[in-house]
């Protein structure tokens, strides 16, 4: 069948995907969120510096610093795994490499950013109770 109109016309047609700008917008949410973040992050890396692992210890487990730690860490893999997204998605055109890509970024952020997540809060929340009693 023949397609009487112009290319402008066929373009209009084909409308939005509708969820771009959600995904840019938070891309740009998270960045601004991991601005302090980071510069609490470094302050908190060079008070570490200077101690031992008992000081360590007990400034993971202060409630500001073990949430700070926590939310930080969260932002910073779903940062992460927003920007991967994308670079997949404008980068790669095949469909399976780009699923398998997709799916293997999901599993890698989503696994690392939970073992992270999970160490700090066992530190955090160890009620110093020697290990097999």
């Amino acid at each position: 069948m023949v397609s009487y109109r112009t290319p402008l016309g066929r373009a209009r047609g084909l409308g939005s995907a509708k969820h771009g700008a959600s995904h840019w917008v938070s891309e740009r949410v998270s960045a601004i969120a991991l601005v302090p973040l980071t510069i609490w992050a470094i302050y908190g890396v060079l008070r570490l510096a200077a101690g031992d692992y008992g000081f360590a210890v007990h400034w993971v487990q202060s409630p500001l610093n073990a949430t700070l730690a926590v939310i930080t860490l969260a932002i910073s893999f779903w940062h992460m795994h927003a920007g991967l997204r994308v670079v997949v998605e404008d980068y790669i055109h095949k469909t399976l490499t780009k699923t398998a890509l997709l799916l293997l970024n999901l599993f890698i952020c989503g696994l690392a950013g939970a073992l992270a997540i999970f160490s700090i809060l066992k530190v955090a929340l160890d009620a110093g109770i020697p290990v097999g009693a």
